[in-house]
């Protein structure tokens, strides 16, 4: 479905055309609050089936001067197909109506939600903003500004909190005291809300700037911004979210490359995923949790951590000394380095020590248990890769020292008993018989390969960097799957870390972009976590 996301608006005769699905209900044109000589008005979308929902208040962007609620109705509608009840609303523009009157108008409209709470099937005590552009400053405004009665005004509903949870501000500005700079509209938009420009009402700028309210009670922020944005620059997103982070506020940033105002394409449908993945994650009451995964903090974190997929809550963790691999055993357990100067570890399901391998002046980079109880390892000093028997014996040892300093990775079994190796900086990937012989070789130059793991089928998947991606390439060499790469909407760093789903997915960790990403078996992204800050080399599925 086209999402409509831009400054541009759509006519009331072709909102009148939208195709409503089955499973989603929409009130139309129902008032909110009176105003002299009119009513305002909200039209809200909510899902067919009983129960309560999260509450969001859309408001539409025109420069303040402008737009309809109607253009939202195609995103009102994707949010309640998805468990959200999405109240489009409409209020005072500008010149008429300067600030902070719109700003009253939309505080209104929460109130409003809260108010007929059981009428809307709305959930009060879950409450978020979306704002696109002008209306994005507002729904900032709706973060920013819980508890402050000055900004409340004088609309109905007043025994009802006007606070939101959560607030999603499309390409919106937060500072009007520095939005001339780099816009084509500001000079024209901005005085007639403001009651003169800049060199005459400098105090309306400070005072209708988000930014001048930012306080540690402000609810969390995502903001969503094109770098090539000409009427709203990109940095109106960078001040707003530093200043939240400075007050210790959760506030996220998501960057569209090359977008301007309004997106279209892969970076539309990116941004409506993201809002999605934010939202849940903000105003569920019980977070999505699909599964249980682990992964290694390679960074100063230092530690293997087990998290609930994808809400991101931590489970437990277990110090790693910056070691790189982690990995899933079929009876549950986890088999992880614990130090890369030469310990291995496997825990239980209780997370208590089970078996332990000591060896001293080695660099272990890759751990792998193979089906006849052994343990396959790679030491980077030696060059080496070897098989040690569960009582800690060498069965089985290659050394490489033509790759001496190129930094090999994980190593990996196959079922015809040969061993795959990442050589990363030289771009390789070496199949090896059992005399260490070199029988196969996947060439990337200049792509840093960290990890191959062979498939039942036959197929290999093989992670790369700059694009990060993981390729699926079956025996012949062809490639069958590629999971990120080139594709905007999942536009990773370095996936040095990847583990198969039961349902034909792929789960990713991106090393040097700081997130976790769930593809399904097509390579569209499922969920995802950004802007973490664990350096993640390795990724397992707990059962």
């Amino acid at each position: 479905m086209r999402l409509l996301l831009t400054l541009c608006t759509v006519s009331c005769a072709l909102a009148a055309e939208l195709s409503i699905p089955n499973d989603v209900v929409i009130d139309r044109a129902v008032p909110y609050a009176s105003i002299p000589h009119d009513r305002l008005a909200m039209d809200i979308v909510r899902p067919k089936a009983p129960g309560k929902y999260p509450g969001i208040v859309m408001i539409h962007g025109g420069g303040f001067s402008g737009g309809k609620r109607d253009s939202y109705l195609p995103m009102a509608i994707r949010l309640a197909q998805n468990g959200y009840v999405a109240a489009t609303v409409s209020y005072r523009l500008a010149p008429m109506f300067q600030f902070p009157l719109p700003l009253h108008d939309v505080k209104a409209a929460v109130r409003f939600l809260r108010a007929n709470a059981g009428k809307y099937s709305v959930d009060g005590a879950h409450m978020g903003a979306i704002g696109v552009s002008a209306g994005a400053t507002w729904a900032q405004f709706l973060a920013v500004s819980r508890n402050v009665p000055s900004l409340e005004g004088n609309g109905p509903n007043k025994d009802q909190s006007s606070s939101v949870d959560c607030a999603i501000s499309f390409y919106g500005r937060s500072d009007m005291r520095r939005a001339y700079e780099g816009s084509r509209n500001a000079a024209e938009a901005l005085p007639q809300l403001l009651g003169g420009d800049r060199q005459h009402a400098l105090d309306a700028h400070f005072r209708a700037s988000p930014l001048s309210w930012i306080n540690p009670d402000s609810a969390p922020i995502l903001a969503i911004h094109g770098t090539r944005d000409l009427n709203v620059p990109y940095e109106q997103s960078l001040f707003l979210i530093e200043r939240m982070k400075s007050v210790g506020v959760a506030a996220e940033l998501e960057t569209i490359a090359e977008a301007g105002h309004g997106f279209k394409g892969a970076g539309e449908e990116r941004a409506m995923a993201r809002a999605l993945d934010f939202l849940n994650r903000k105003l569920k009451p019980t977070p999505l949790e699909t599964r249980r995964i682990v992964v290694t903090d390679h960074g100063p974190g230092a530690e293997i951590l087990a998290l609930a997929w994808p809400s991101g809550r931590v489970l437990w963790r277990r110090p790693n000394n910056r070691a790189t691999e982690v990995s899933v055993l079929p009876n549950g357990h986890v088999l992880y380095i614990e130090d890369p100067k030469g310990a291995v570890t496997e825990l239980d399901k209780d997370q208590k020590a089970v078996w332990h391998y000591r060896s001293s002046g080695a660099s272990l980079v890759s751990v792998q248990r193979l089906p006849n109880g052994n343990t396959l390892l790679v030491d980077d000093v030696a060059t080496k890769v070897f098989e040690v028997a569960p009582g800690g014996r060498v069965v089985w040892s290659v050394e490489k020292p033509e790759y001496k300093g190129l930094a090999m990775r994980r190593a990996r079994r196959t079922a015809a008993g040969t061993t795959l190796v990442a050589v990363q900086k030289a771009g390789l990937i070496l199949e090896l018989d059992t005399a260490g012989a070199v029988v196969k070789k996947w060439d990337f130059p200049g792509r840093m390969p960290a990890h191959a793991l062979p498939l039942a089928d036959g197929s290999i998947l093989i992670g790369l960097a700059g694009p990060g991606e993981v390729r699926k390439v079956g025996a012949d060499g062809r490639v069958i799957t590629v999971f990120g790469g080139a594709n905007d909407a999942a536009r990773m760093a370095w996936t040095s870390g990847f583990a198969p789903l039961p349902e034909g997915g792929l789960l990713v960790s991106d090393y040097m972009g700081g997130r976790i990403v769930e593809f399904d078996a097509t390579g569209k992204i499922v969920h995802q976590m950004k802007n973490l800050s664990w350096a993640m080399t390795s990724v397992g599925v707990l059962p």
